[in-house]
């Protein structure tokens, strides 16, 4: 065929090398496999926590829980409660976990009652290491916690002492993102007052909420807008409710007061939508990413450097025993109590070596028959 007939839509054909489809071919894996979300929402009680999840979701995670009464609440100590749905959309499903923190504010003395949450955190991460580091990693559960929604009463000036600390000590562990609970209880202005004020306590006290990303540059100007808005949001103000009310002749979801209606979902009225678009579906993906590359990395890292100082430790030991000449261990001072990831850490490293060290006395009597054999000079020097 003289070169003049090809087509031109031939010769694109032939250029075409096909990785184009690689984004169709992750989406279908992706969606065959489902995805999975672990929300936290801590908070004292009272302020809506349960109302909100069930408004964000549409589901009625809290249908058998027992409310305590005040003489019990004192007693109580902070529970981990945790719920999983499975939720369908499109086709597309996806597994949540919400993780609630009952008990926690509610005591007279509430020291530390942060403490619980934090073990919380590190145990899923801990659970993580473990199966990352087994020797079947096929089927791996994450339930490390995405984001942690933090309840902020809408009663008093800002921030409470308990915030600041619960923030503090859990800002290196998780996405915190805070919220400003029952905002219907508050004037438009005393919202943005109070957002305000929030905003600049987070920073004077060096408090690290969870960051939005910043826009690419060349993302349309309506998402950079949408972006704006979000971090001006911070904490969002939101209301929450399962009650379908009639307002101008459309059923609502929504609170009636005697003056009016308050509609969760009307953008003029809380920050609800912008909440739930931010949870689900702009930044659920980053706050995954987040908790993966940098919580999770943190922990990893430090879990790696307490194994490798006790092993230089060890061989120091080891070092100094062998240079005595004594035959009992030389006293290090107190002794060290290893932690479970330590422990499992070096029980995999003994699990290794043991079977290492069998498949080489397999390969050595393997060849134990022709060496012994042949008792030449040449052959010794061969083997």
């Amino acid at each position: 065929i003289h070169p003049l007939d090809i087509s031109f839509s031939s010769i694109q054909d032939k250029e075409y090398v096909g990785f184009a489809t690689l984004p169709n071919q992750v989406h279908r894996k992706s969606v065959k496999k489902g995805f999975d979300f672990t929300l936290m929402v801590a908070g004292e009680s009272g302020l809506g926590k349960s109302t909100l999840v069930n408004s964000l979701f549409l589901t009625d995670l809290y249908k058998d829980r027992k409310l305590l009464n005040a003489e019990e609440r004192i007693t109580q100590t902070v529970e981990i409660t945790k719920h999983t749905v499975d939720i369908e959309e499109k086709g597309v499903k996806l597994k949540l976990t919400i993780v609630d923190t009952p008990g926690f504010g509610d005591a007279i003395d509430n020291t530390e009652c942060w403490k619980s949450v934090a073990d919380y955190i590190d145990q899923q991460f801990e659970q993580y290491f473990r199966d990352e580091s087994g020797l079947n990693r096929k089927n791996i559960q994450d339930n490390r916690v995405h984001c942690c929604l933090y309840f902020i009463s809408p009663f008093g000036h800002g921030l409470r002492p308990l915030d600041v600390e619960f923030m503090k000590a859990l800002h290196e562990k998780v996405n915190i993102v805070p919220v400003l609970a029952k905002a219907d209880t508050l004037t438009p202005t005393e919202v943005q007052k109070k957002k305000i004020k929030i905003r600049e306590e987070i920073e004077q006290y060096g408090i690290k909420i969870y960051q939005f990303p910043d826009c690419d540059s060349d993302e349309d100007e309506e998402f950079k807008q949408q972006d704006l808005e979000l971090k001006e949001s911070i904490p969002f103000a939101v209301i929450g409710s399962n009650t379908v009310v009639e307002a101008k002749g459309k059923r609502v979801r929504g609170r009636l007061y005697p003056w009016g209606i308050v509609e969760v979902e009307n953008s003029a009225h809380c920050d609800f939508v912008k909440l739930r678009n931010m949870l689900v579906r702009t930044h659920m993906q980053d706050l995954k990413d987040v908790t993966r590359e940098t919580h999770y990395e943190n922990y990893r890292a430090q879990c790696i450097q307490s194994m490798t100082r006790m092993v230089v430790k060890e061989r120091n030991r080891n070092k100094l025993t062998r240079e005595s000449g004594t035959d009992f261990p030389i006293p290090m001072g107190p002794a060290v109590s290893e932690s479970e990831t330590e422990k499992l850490i070096r029980e995999k490293d003994e699990e290794v070596q043991h079977a290492n060290h069998e498949q080489e006395s397999h390969h050595d009597q393997e060849h134990e028959a022709p060496h012994n054999s042949e008792h030449s000079e040449p052959d010794q020097e061969k083997h």
